[in-house]
């Protein structure tokens, strides 16, 4: 594949995850009138430009020369869309890209200049200019007129100016930014975070580079969030905060118990007298209000009643039932009956709780007083050079809980996510584990010869705490709202300083968000007693299976991981074709290619070579897909295995790449999920029967608040020319949130796969004996190799599509009787016109396999801006060439 521009990827990616969402909610509070600024920017280095802030946001001073500028963005971003570097996420185009440690940070220091149209409002009407972020630090002139006294200082600290008196009377108004880089960019010498100083501000540590990412040039300089102008009248309400209590133990369905509201707000009076009027919540058609007098220049807190809200519907994390979001809003109503202000948000009744398991050693999660079993995934960040779209959130965090997993840790080396990403979280019923700006590895919690200074100096980073704090106590209100969120915790494997931990703790906390718990740091004995050395998360790499299940690791695991290579389609994305050349390994070393190097390749051992010896970067890929299903569903199985008896959470390192790497994660950066997404969702279905690779038995594991009653467990045992062998059934009861050992099968199956190695395939059935669970394990021989696999005869496999709305695609595979197994089918959506995937789509399932004399049906949703003519349908397995097919009407 060539090397298509960044910019026109992510361009036509975006269009095509935007077809996919037909009815994308947003929760997070709108005002009554705002607008963005997310277009038609221009920029300048400031080498470039001698004159004054003052004089740029003139209207009349001559932007001609300036070049276009990409706002919300990064400079880097801004220099690819303008062809000035190549793309730095394929092969080694990054390092063709000047350093700022090399070129100091003059060089990455930029203008940006935005024209905008606003009226002066009438009367006492207000106008609002509002940053979300930006990195690091700016000066702001609007119209001639500087805004900040003093330099504005922190990537995640929130600005908000009242323009009024400044806009001109013409509407025709200009707005000038200068953006300097971090004061301490950090060398990229190779170390988690380069040599650690870019830890000294307050802002993300990962643009030093990490061992799953390569730095970023710039260190992600520019204004990277959100700019609104928002119009209001007298008053402003900001920082709305609405808690919900639900008091007991609660069932997702049926008639509920009162949940508890309490509504709060911030309301802002510019004028230089009073203003009297009532601040009015509303939910579900119930009002509550307060009337209110508000000071000359203040801003004062108004807390409404708490009030009860009848037979709520309620949220839930993923699996446990349905997210409700109630859809809400905070109205200032000044003395002349006239809306001031209103913020709009959507909220999700629920109430987390924590308790400290004293089997287990460990915290123990619930949600609306029922214990989950916590399932989750690490995520860095949506896109390493900060290009964040309402789409490409809702599809990551829809693979996530495709994936059937409850919980999101959010990484302490990037930042507070967005409330877009909280917004699907929400959407998708994602539980969040929020870490704060801090990480072990940059804060001194080792020895590290790649630092610049000590432990004891690294340990007081960041310079400024008071900055910290601010930033902090801001970005808490900024999604404290959202149902999603669960923790908040400290830092990663290590707590900030004391002098930010106590306040964050012990004042912040309980005054902003007093109802989530606050774990110090990610691995923490407040959240998993570590009682077995070393650093209280991991293993890391390729396991044995059998370390899944037998290994004690920690209770509460905040980081454990495996491989996640994708297939050959994602590799030729951002690899050039000559440097798609197979990973060498033998005598317990290994050898690979420069650029799958410098993309953090991380190493599969010997686990490809049971299944035969590998021809070449194709054939390494497509097995490795068999290695990452594997791995996956039996980390999952593993834990599970152990459920409230060892373990009481899990969280994968890691489910998500913002850059092109080549290890852990569940889909790669272009949302093109591999194998490893549906070995994981496989594992953690609802209600799954697993085989223990070491004991031999067979478990069934319940992952819901139901009792399970009038189940058969079914084990069949199916050889390389599909002869079947029903094993045994019996009939089971599960009961809620629980797993339990049925059968000892080891003998049984370790002699039907002695020879060539079996298929094992565990079944649960209804009482209405309608298939609920399959679960097919491909098991190897006695020498521990695949060797029937590696003669199995051609599939037989009958294909059919049908199309069941736009962009909307049921695909059955039908295996006769006495044929083989359809072995590991990967369905894909393809172009007509060049066969390469359409991205991103959601199936059902995939990697799937077909028992003889059965069929299975996959759903597959794609972007529906694709006619049915411009599309064919993918679909290839182990014992099957590719097939590409028409869609069926």
């Amino acid at each position: 594949m060539k090397n298509k521009s960044l910019p026109s990827l992510l361009k036509k990616l975006s269009k095509q995850i935007a077809c996919l969402l037909f009815a994308v909610s947003t929760f997070q509070a709108h005002s009554q009138n705002a607008f963005e600024l997310n277009s038609g920017w221009k920029c300048a280095p400031i080498r470039d430009v001698k004159n004054t802030g003052e004089t740029i946001s003139a209207p009349a001073f001559n932007l001609n020369n300036w070049k276009n500028a990409v706002v919300p963005g990064t400079v880097l971003t801004t220099l690819l869309n303008n062809h000035q570097v190549p793309d730095p996420f394929y092969g080694m185009n990054n390092e063709r890209i000047k350093d700022i440690y090399v070129t100091g940070r003059d060089y990455y220091t930029y203008w940006f200049v935005k024209d905008f149209k606003v009226t002066v409002p009438a009367a006492d009407g207000q106008v609002y200019l509002n940053f979300r972020g930006i990195n690091y630090s700016c000066n702001v002139f609007l119209n001639g007129h500087r805004l900040n006294s003093k330099v504005h200082a922190g990537m995640f600290l929130r600005q908000s100016y009242n323009i009024t008196k400044y806009l001109n009377k013409s509407g025709d108004n200009r707005l000038a930014v200068i953006v300097y880089p971090p004061d301490n960019v950090g060398n990229p010498n190779g170390g988690q975070g380069g040599d650690g100083r870019i830890a000294k501000g307050v802002g993300i540590q990962y643009t030093a580079g990490w061992d799953w990412i390569q730095p970023m040039r710039d260190r992600n300089t520019g204004i990277w969030d959100k700019v609104t102008i928002e119009t209001t009248g007298s008053v402003n309400i900001v920082n709305p905060h609405v808690v919900t209590l639900v008091p007991g133990v609660r069932k997702p369905e049926g008639p509920q118990q009162p949940a508890i509201i309490q509504a709060a707000a911030e309301l802002q009076n510019p004028l230089n007298k009073a203003v009297s009027g009532t601040l009015v919540f509303t939910i579900n058609n119930v009002k509550v209000s307060k009337k209110v007098t508000l000071q000359p220049a203040s801003t004062t807190e108004v807390k409404l009643s708490d009030f009860m809200l009848n037979n709520p519907k309620l949220w839930w994390p993923n699996g446990y039932g349905e997210h409700y979001l109630y859809p809400s809003q905070f109205q200032f109503i000044t003395a002349d009956n006239k809306v001031s202000d209103q913020e709009k948000l959507n909220v999700g009744v629920r109430e987390i709780q924590h308790t400290f398991n004293t089997h287990t050693n460990s915290q123990q999660i619930a949600v609306n007083g029922q214990k989950i079993f916590i399932k989750g995934g690490n995520w860095i960040i949506s896109d390493a050079m900060l290009r964040f779209t309402d789409a490409r959130y809702d599809a990551e965090v829809r693979f996530h809980r495709d994936m059937n997993l409850n919980l999101i840790r959010v990484w302490g080396g990037a930042l507070i996510e967005r409330p877009e990403f909280y917004n699907a979280c929400d959407k998708y019923g994602m539980l969040v584990f929020q870490d704060f700006w801090i990480s072990g590895d940059a804060n001194g919690k080792w020895l590290d010869p790649y630092k610049a200074e000590d432990q004891w100096t690294r340990r007081k980073y960041p310079d400024d705490h008071q900055l910290f704090l601010k930033s902090a106590a801001d970005g808490i209100k900024l999604v404290r709202n959202h149902a999603s969120l669960a923790i908040w915790c400290g830092g990663n494997e290590i707590t900030p300083p004391e002098d930010i931990l106590v306040p964050l703790r012990d004042s912040i906390m309980p005054k902003l968000d007093g109802t989530r718990w606050f774990v110090d740091y990610s691995n923490s004995d407040k959240m998993s007693v570590n009682t077995l050395g070393g650093n209280g998360d991991g293993p890391y790499g390729i396991q044995p299976l059998s370390t899944f299940w037998e290994t004690h690791t920690y209770p509460f695991n905040s980081e454990i991981g495996s491989v996640g290579v994708g297939d050959y389609e994602s590799l030729k994305r951002f690899i050039p074709e000559q440097n798609l050349v197979v990973p060498q390994y033998a005598n317990g070393r290994g050898k690979v290619d420069s650029v799958w190097d410098y993309h953090k390749y991380i190493g599969y051992d010997a686990s490809i070579e049971p299944y035969g010896k590998v021809k070449d970067a194709e054939d390494f890929a497509n097995k490795a897909q068999l290695v990452n299903y594997d791995q996956y569903r039996g980390l999952i199985e593993g834990f599970s295995s152990h459920m409230w008896d060892w373990y009481t959470g899990v969280i994968i390192w890691k489910t998500q790449n913002p850059w092109t790497a080549l290890r852990g994660q569940m889909y790669d950066y272009y949302l093109d999920p591999n194998a490893c997404l549906y070995g994981l969702r496989n594992a953690s279905e609802p209600l799954h029967a697993q085989y223990n690779p070491v004991t031999g038995m067979v478990s069934v594991v319940n992952n819901t608040f139901d009792t399970k009653r009038d189940l058969m467990l079914i084990v069949r045992a199916t050889d390389m020319n599909g002869r079947d062998s029903l094993l045994t059934q019996i009939f089971v009861e599960a009961a809620p949130s629980s797993m339990k050992n049925f059968l000892p099968m080891k003998a049984a199956v370790d002699k039907f796969a002695k020879e060539e190695g079996v298929f094992l395939t565990l079944q649960i059935k209804d009482v209405n004996q309608k298939l609920i669970s399959e679960n097919i394990y491909w098991l190897p021989d006695e020498q521990g190799n695949y060797s029937g696999l590696k003669k199995m005869p051609a599939s037989a496999v009958k294909i059919t599509s049908k199309r069941i709305a736009p962009g909307k695609v049921e695909v059955t595979l039908t295996n006769p009787k006495n044929a083989p197994v359809a072995f590991f089918n990967r369905l894909s959506i393809v172009n007509a016109d060049n066969h390469q995937r359409l991205l991103p789509t959601f199936y059902s399932d995939n990697y799937i396999s077909v028992l003889p004399g059965s069929q299975k049906s996959v759903v597959i949703e794609y972007p529906s801006s694709q006619s049915s003519s411009q599309v064919l349908l993918s679909v290839s397995g182990w014992n099957l060439k590719e097939q590409l097919l028409k869609i069926g009407e």
